[in-house]
């Protein structure tokens, strides 16, 4: 015989109960089947455990010291279902979100923290990637939810609105630009940037607007991040073109930002996953709070 929970229940509710019928009655089960428990419990011992008198049943010593075990054993089985329960509601686990670098510095920390704020036990891998490895990504399941700058693509995802950002010029103050409060993208052209890193979907952007007017996008300095292109912009190593959130949280004394008069200038942030009701409860949780965040 192996020791089995139901056996300790019934132990422990027989300790309490004074009699074999009072917890027979309480737990739902025939007297004796409790009875048959308790003496392949004091086989499996090989001692007695209780005390059978006409005023009822006490337990014997090595029974107190069976009823304080099998107390802490059954506290911690039922902690343990309460904690895999917790799995299955999405309050206990982790989720992996792949987010542009749009959104990641912008949009993303506060949602973070007021999920983090009702879901401490979750733990959240926020992974930076281009727009476009995004979708193959969460296409592929390497993640579960992705947050990227609406583009044409392939994938097999489901696509939610999310958020809405506008492109800026940021320039230095002394630059021929910086007087004017809106300029065009092809006027840019005629000046030296500092851009971003080749494969995001801004730079894509940038060389086919600069195909289109026949002009040639001079990149002067070639950054991995916004806060180094604001930086470098700041120094005068060109103009630089970043979305206004990113634009107000690096921007630097000496620069100033101008609104690009472009149709492309004002941007779709998009959620994907691959299949909504797929999601694990975890993801799923984060996912709706993503959504309702806007």
């Amino acid at each position: 015989m192996k020791l089995d929970p139901v056996s300790l229940k019934l132990f422990v509710r027989v300790v309490d109960e004074g009699t074999i019928a009072g917890a027979a009655e309480l737990e739902h089960i025939a007297a004796p089947a409790v009875s048959k428990r308790l003496k392949e419990l004091e086989d499996l011992f090989g001692t007695p455990l209780l005390t059978r008198t006409n005023k009822g049943i006490t337990p014997t010593a090595a029974g107190v010291n069976l009823s304080i075990l099998a107390r802490d054993v059954l506290d911690d089985m039922r902690n343990i279902v309460l904690q895999m329960k917790a799995y299955s509601d999405g309050l206990r686990g982790s989720v992996r979100v792949l987010v542009n670098i749009s959104a990641i510095s912008t949009f993303m920390p506060p949602i973070v923290k007021s999920f983090s704020e009702r879901y401490p036990d979750v733990n959240i891998s926020l992974l930076e990637r281009d727009s476009l490895a995004i979708t193959e990504s969460v296409a592929e399941n390497v993640a579960e939810i992705g947050v990227f700058t609406r583009l044409p693509h392939s994938a097999d995802i489901e696509v939610h609105p999310f958020r809405t950002d506008e492109l800026k010029v940021l320039v230095p103050s002394a630059h021929p630009l910086a007087n004017r409060r809106h300029v065009a993208f092809a006027e840019t052209l005629d000046h030296e940037h500092v851009v971003l890193r080749a494969g995001t979907h801004l730079r894509f952007q940038m060389l086919s607007e600069a195909s289109k007017a026949g002009k040639t996008l001079r990149a002067k300095v070639e950054v991995s991040s916004y806060d180094a292109l604001c930086k470098m912009v700041q120094v005068g190593m060109g103009v630089g073109i970043l979305p206004a959130g990113n634009a107000e949280l690096y921007r630097l004394p000496g620069t100033r930002m101008l609104k690009l008069d472009e149709a492309w200038a004002t941007r779709e942030l998009v959620v994907c996953v691959r299949r909504a009701d797929a999601l694990s409860p975890v993801a799923r949780l984060f996912f709706e709070h993503l959504l309702a965040s806007h």
